[in-house]
């Protein structure tokens, strides 16, 4: 037997060490759906729970001939209690969860990657059961379990990895290529890493009292999973929002009623709550009361940041990806912004030249342009390097995560080097196909174009028409609009365009290109008509 660790081996180690503490803390409203209250969950409550639902899947699993070891999708929101109880009882049944979020919406898709990966059922959202209703696969609502008995059925036996390439758990990239995302397939060996490296990055902050942290985003994806599986290894709470957009108001709950001491968000949401603290002096002392704002997924914008730093504000900076989830970290509240990055302990990285340094890169605004731009790449004896799938030809993962070196060991983000953008909620969009198709698509109305959206809820598209188109600029949107839809239609929610409003047309010429090749300056862009995709997204 292979000494590898698991999720649920770290969590009956933490139950062990931390029963009758808070888990979570899930949000309680009344009849007119205000906020009322937090409800504590304990360490032993949670893995009871877990228990019940790992009983009740493999039961009716079983029913159906599907034996242990087998794949089940789960397509769900993952922001709930429900969820996360749905994803750690399928594991702790014995099978392999394959998780599917709800910002990925078409059912021929997820059939597809059910299909892929040799699935044999699917556990789904219950509001999707019209959506599912033709659906090749075993299906079951993903209802509250926790108040149905069990009947006869008994607890499987806590799962044992055989061997460190057996596969956990099915994640998926986050940005689509040929028209759905990538299967990421992660083995036993890869969770074990996880398992020991999220444990540094969430060590406790108080020498008395329990850390109570916020959910950042959905279990379905690695960023909350591993952030998760960090909070519970070092004793602390983690707060269940309503939404990861959640408001400023409801912040201030969660760190007057709730404790919340550790805010982990997204820059482009963190956003909203410095704009208020901005005109609320007492909502300013309440994230200064905070131990840590962790910030994740893309750089913040250096207002903010500045801002954040002048007034005094423990930010920390956590550069991840789906594939290998957290990487590098800053120094907590560092006091300056763009701050420098290392390697978390335990891990094998090198940074290596790129051959070309141009000002293609999306990069982070880092003054020095002169610096030499180096790949993050994960080695292939890293315990986080991804599934073989995902490696280039010389056995290792070439993230497209370009750095510059400030001092020895220590790293500023530069962006991406290929045609990646990260949306607010830092998915991936793929730019390129985007442009691609539009080009295919529209070739006799565009001449040039380019999709940014960078921090954007969603991408937007730049079109200048092709010579002697004779359409007015509405109808052009439209009509662009009308050909790629069933392109956009197989995507995530955050990489469609899916509205006229969406493209912007420019006259011949308009866009900014480089001056050797001619490209399109997919950055100059974005700079160049802020003011526009402010106003696009305002309403958004």
């Amino acid at each position: 037997m292979v000494a590898l660790k698991t999720h649920l081996h770290a969590l009956a180690e933490s139950v062990a060490a931390y029963s009758s503490l808070p888990i979570f803390k899930l949000p309680i409203y009344d009849g007119e759906d205000t906020l009322r209250a937090w409800l504590p969950i304990s360490y032993a409550e949670f893995q009871s729970h877990v228990q019940h639902f790992a009983t009740h899947i493999a039961s009716r699993l079983q029913a159906k001939g599907i034996a242990p070891r087998s794949v089940i999708g789960l397509w769900s929101n993952g922001m709930s209690y429900v969820d996360v109880l749905y994803i750690y009882g399928i594991a702790r049944a014995g099978y392999i969860p394959q998780l599917f979020s709800l910002r990925l919406p078409n059912p021929d898709v997820v059939y597809e990657l059910l299909k892929r990966a040799n699935a044999k059922a699917i556990i789904y959202e219950p509001f999707l059961a019209d959506v599912l209703s033709n659906c090749p696969y075993p299906a079951f609502g993903a209802v509250d379990l926790r108040d149905i008995d069990v009947g006869q059925a008994s607890l499987p036996p806590m799962p044992e990895p055989a061997s460190p390439k057996d596969i956990a758990v099915i994640f998926h990239t986050s940005g689509s290529t040929s028209g759905q995302p990538k299967l990421l397939p992660c083995d036993f060996k890869w969770l074990d890493n996880m398992v020991a490296k999220s444990a540094t990055v969430s060590r406790p902050l108080r020498k008395t009292g329990q850390d109570v942290t916020v959910a950042m985003g959905s279990m379905c994806h690695i960023g909350q999973t591993f952030m998760f599986l960090a909070s519970f290894q070092n004793g602390a709470c983690t707060i269940q929002p309503r939404a990861v957009t959640f408001p400023t108001d409801e912040l201030v709950s969660m760190i007057t009623q709730g404790g919340l001491n550790r805010l982990n968000q997204f820059p482009a949401f963190f956003a909203v709550h410095a704009r208020a603290a901005r005109m609320n002096p007492k909502v300013l002392a309440l994230l200064r009361s905070l131990d840590e704002i962790l910030y994740s997924g893309q750089a913040m914008p250096r207002e903010d940041e500045e801002w954040a730093y002048a007034n005094n504000l423990q930010l920390r900076n956590l550069f991840g990806s789906t594939e290998c989830g957290a990487m590098l970290l800053s120094v907590r509240g560092g006091g300056q912004p763009s701050p420098a990055l290392r390697p978390i302990e335990g891990t094998a990285y090198a940074f290596m030249p790129i051959k070309d340094g141009s000002d293609e890169s999306e990069g982070s605004g880092y003054a020095n342009v002169n610096a030499r731009l180096l790949e993050l790449v994960v080695l292939a004896e890293s315990g986080d390097c991804p599934h073989a799938s995902m490696r280039a030809a010389d056995g290792h993962y070439h993230t497209g995560d370009l750095f510059v070196e400030v001092a020895p060991g220590a790293y500023v983000n530069r962006g991406r080097g290929d045609d990646w953008i990260k949306s607010e909620n830092c998915l991936r969009c793929d730019t390129r196909a985007i442009e691609e198709n539009a080009r295919q698509t529209c070739a006799d109305l565009i001449g040039e174009c380019v999709v940014v959206g960078n921090g954007r809820p969603s991408p937007a598209l730049f079109v200048e028409p092709a010579q002697g188109v004779q359409m007015d600029e509405a109808r052009l949107r439209r009509e662009i609009i009308r050909r790629t839809r069933h392109f956009h239609s197989r995507r995530y929610l955050h990489e469609r365009i899916t509205s006229p409003k969406m493209v912007v047309v420019v006259p011949q010429g308009t866009l900014p290109r480089t001056a050797t090749k001619g490209n399109v300056r997919r950055r100059a862009v974005e700079d160049m008509f802020k003011a526009e995709l402010d106003a696009m997204f305002a309403s958004a």
